[in-house]
């Protein structure tokens, strides 16, 4: 299927304002990197405790933060989700696990001091887990002679949870709970006598000590580097070493920018955000060889046609899959960023922008590094005493291909050409 047929447009005519472009963005990014002293890396790779919470309405996040300065020793971060979903993430470092359980603990009870109903007695149903809301309602139960075994009040309480969970993760009020199979009209006397709601409910919590994270961080700059590694080796091997060294740079391209734009807006570079640029690496890579390619095989059928023209044709004969592959992923990613929740929200970021450098680099940034240097390769062997001017009939001359390969035969030209 083809989008666009016979397509001729004149890509690298704008090459200059899209490398532009692209090292404004990179010098923007690089600045913020260091007015930010790096990147802000997520808990994985320094270390600390991450505890999502969710509230009833509008998160209070001053007076949240203003609590927690006063109980932390360090000042924690604070922040709300972009997709309004009434949630914060609180975060805090930590030097040890010691410490981090302390703060976690520190946490929980200044939640629950500032916007549960501390000193009450009564048992949170929006903090709790399954098990000890079974023991907290056993003996009141009895004495209320309510009539249920040890079993079914354990169904009972797994069945408030799993409630509660399916609902947002929060209980408004316990009446909500009538329904439920075995909440008697007694037993939600001895539930409304033993339990409240509180507006809040902590979503998800963890934490990872700080040598764990630096062992972490070094494996993620490992694994880019190697991947990046290999690639320029494979593409040496497949094509010329310019080639390799064209990819590289346009996926190191990539990276920085996605890296920088992330900086710029303060966000925390996390695991699932590596997986993301390691994903993108070899996105924008196969798209760069598909190109790669095609010129390389056009270039074996037309020899005495200049460079950029063959770099354009070839990559207006791709223009079509381009387009469809990287519209189609594009799609597929940003219904990730609207709608995919906070816990994709990096990953499904950082492949929206990286689609989309991705997809110019391909064109405007590796195409235009193998021009380069064959045009100044070219200008060396005119000025070069001995060395004739313009490019031969021999594979040798040719940009891509492997010197000893076969001049293709005239009726056959044509025929690929047209393909």
């Amino acid at each position: 299927m083809e989008l666009f047929k016979n397509t001729n447009f004149d890509f690298l005519r704008y090459k200059w304002p899209f490398i532009g472009a692209s090292a404004v963005l990179s010098v923007i990014g690089l600045i913020s990197l260091i007015a930010h002293g790096g990147p802000r890396l997520g808990i994985e790779f320094q270390g600390g405790m991450l505890m999502t919470v969710k509230f009833a309405g509008q998160p209070p996040v001053q007076q949240l933060r203003a609590a927690l300065d006063k109980a932390l020793s360090t000042p924690p971060t604070v922040q709300t989700f972009e997709n309004q979903s009434n949630e914060v993430e609180i975060g805090t470092g930590g030097a040890d696990d010691a410490t981090l359980a302390k703060n976690k603990d520190i946490v929980l009870a200044t939640l629950q001091n500032n916007f549960g109903q501390p000193g009450n007695g009564k048992l949170d149903l929006n903090n709790v887990g399954a098990t000890v809301l079974a023991g907290r309602l056993s003996d009141p139960m009895q004495r209320a002679g309510v009539q249920l075994s040890q079993q079914q009040l354990d169904q009972l309480a797994a069945s408030i949870v799993a409630w509660r969970d399916t609902h947002g993760g929060l209980i408004t009020k316990i009446d909500d709970l009538r329904s439920l199979p075995g909440l008697t009209p007694a037993a939600m006397n001895v539930l409304n006598q033993e339990c409240y709601t509180a507006p809040y409910t902590v979503r998800n919590s963890e934490t990872v000590g700080p040598r764990v994270g630096s062992d972490l961080s070094h494996q993620a700059i490992e694994a880019t580097l190697l991947a990046l590694a290999g690639m320029l080796v494979y593409i040496w091997f497949r094509f010329e070493w310019i080639y390799g060294v064209g990819a590289v740079a346009a996926v190191l391209h990539d990276t920085i920018i996605t890296i920088g734009i992330f900086s710029l807006l303060n966000k925390e570079i996390t695991l699932t955000v590596i997986a993301a640029l390691l994903t993108l690496v070899g996105y924008s890579m196969n798209d760069t060889i598909v190109i790669f390619d095609r010129i390389r095989e056009n270039m074996q059928l037309n020899r005495r046609e200049r460079l950029a023209d063959v770099i354009n044709a070839s990559v207006n004969q791709t223009l079509s899959r381009t387009i469809m592959t990287s519209g189609l992923t594009f799609i597929a990613v940003l219904s990730l960023f609207l709608f995919g929740g906070p816990v994709l929200h990096g990953f499904s970021l950082a492949l929206v922008i990286g689609i989309i450098i991705g997809t110019y680099s391909s064109v405007f940034v590796a195409s235009p590094i193998v021009l380069f240097w064959h045009d100044w390769a070219d200008k060396r062997k005119k000025t070069t005493p001995g060395v004739g001017s313009g490019r031969t009939e021999s594979a040798k001359s040719v940009p891509g291909v492997k010197p000893g390969a076969a001049k293709p035969e005239a009726g056959k030209s044509s025929a690929r050409l047209a393909r």
